[in-house]
């Protein structure tokens, strides 16, 4: 961790400082073909092989000198703390309930069981029924053997690090995430901003808090200049939630003055705004053709904040160039297609996050291999593409940007 303030976010693509992720482990081998639906993947990922692949796009920030921090390592230096471990025990346990199927009593003398840095692997992993002895077992709902292979389900969808959080310019928003199985994600950023001796001390604005009955997730939210925040509008972000965000962002730093709301699709290929739109450099964007008609119409929506305080304007558009243009002041727009424009190609491609695009720099984006129409398109466009092997990551479907969340960037 640098010398400097933990947190500074103006664009989405400013030089990249330093960016959390988190390496996939054993949640991923806790999947199985009878809980694919309920946990949000569509095939199981091969651990060895998605692991490789994370650290070959890990070693290419390093190389361009990102600072890479590791989601699991924070939250196990948050935990060295008796007391604070004991509050996260508490709270995870609490918060899995719906999903918990033993007493609390018997879980949680289980995880005390490990070192910090087992429990950390452990909670996010999931408790198997047959890593509890028989003499660990308290009551007859424990005892009895049913088709529930879990005390404690996995969460493998933690590789996407860009959802339960976002970073807004000095501040951040701790996302209430919209699926069942993502939603305890957000309490390990919630913990490591509250008590990491890196973040502690600071005092970081919150834009959103997961305890919102509204739900947020960071794929939607994208930071395009000091002034202008775009926030999708999908399947897992809510109109209430944005004007929530837009409201505390607007009281607390005053240098935002736009929040631009943008409908999306609400379909499980459309998951968030950032896998069918992403900025790539000043001018220039990616875009899947099908989230606008053949016009370019569209649901957009400028929030601004109002004349008395605490109140907002909202301003409706229809054609994202000509918003582009009005929120970023820009004489031209360029649009560049997933998959070139074709309609199967496009498809095809945006099913692997084509178009979900993680700037490290002007110009300069990561992507995802198998895309190779798409990041040929990028490259006629004047965009350096730096490839990563994809086999296995695009599994969970979910590219490059779903799988970091920026914490520092330099201005532009």
């Amino acid at each position: 961790m640098s010398d400097q303030s933990p947190f500074w976010i103006q664009s989405e693509i400013g030089q990249l400082d330093s960016v959390i992720v988190k390496r996939p482990g054993y949640e991923v081998e806790n999947l199985t073909p009878d809980t694919l639906k309920r946990l949000l993947f569509d095939d199981i990922p091969y651990l060895p092989a998605i692991q490789r692949e994370h650290d070959e796009f890990t070693k290419r920030l390093r190389e361009r000198g990102t600072e890479v921090l590791y989601l699991e390592k924070l939250l196990a230096e948050t935990l060295e703390d008796a007391t604070i471990r004991e509050q996260f025990l508490d709270q995870i346990i609490t918060e899995s309930q719906s999903d918990l199927h033993c007493s609390r009593q018997t879980l949680k003398e289980y995880l005390r069981s490990f070192s910090t840095d087992g429990l950390v692997a452990k909670v996010m992993g999931g408790v198997r029924k047959s890593e509890i002895s028989q003499e660990r077992k308290t009551n007859l709902y424990e005892l009895m053997d049913d088709h529930q292979p879990f005390y404690l389900d996995p969460m493998p969808n933690l590789y996407f690090t860009r959802d339960p959080s976002c970073v807004i310019g000095n501040g951040i928003s701790i996302n209430a995430m919209s699926e069942p199985a993502r939603r305890r994600e957000s309490v390990f950023m919630d913990y490591i901003v509250r008590y990491h001796p890196a973040f502690a001390e600071n005092e970081i604005p919150r834009w959103f808090d997961r305890t919102s009955r509204y739900a947020l997730e960071g794929g939607d939210q994208l930071i395009l200049n000091e002034e202008t925040v775009a926030v999708g509008v999908s399947a897992r972000t809510t109109p209430q939630a944005i004007e929530e965000m837009a409201r505390n962002l607007f009281a607390g730093n005053p240098s935002f003055t736009r929040v631009v709301a943008v409908e999306i699709p609400k379909s499980r290929a459309f998951m968030h705004l950032d896998t069918v739109f992403t900025m790539v450099d000043k001018e220039q964007f990616t875009i899947h053709p099908a989230i606008h008609g053949p016009g370019g119409e569209m649901r957009i929506y400028v929030i601004r904040p109002g004349m008395e305080k605490g109140s907002v304007e909202i301003e409706e558009r229809t054609h994202i160039v000509d918003t582009l243009k009005e929120v970023l002041n820009l004489s031209e727009v360029g649009l560049i297609q997933c998959g070139g424009g074709d309609e199967i190609a496009a498809a095809r491609e945006q099913w692997n996050d084509g178009s979900n695009t993680l700037a490290i720099a002007p110009g300069v984006v990561v992507t995802y291999d198998r895309n190779y129409i798409s990041n040929e398109c990028l490259r006629e466009a004047g965009i350096e593409v730096i490839e990563i092997p994809s086999s296995e990551l695009s599994r969970g479907r979910g590219g490059p940007r779903c799988m970091s969340m920026p914490i520092r960037r330099k201005d532009l």
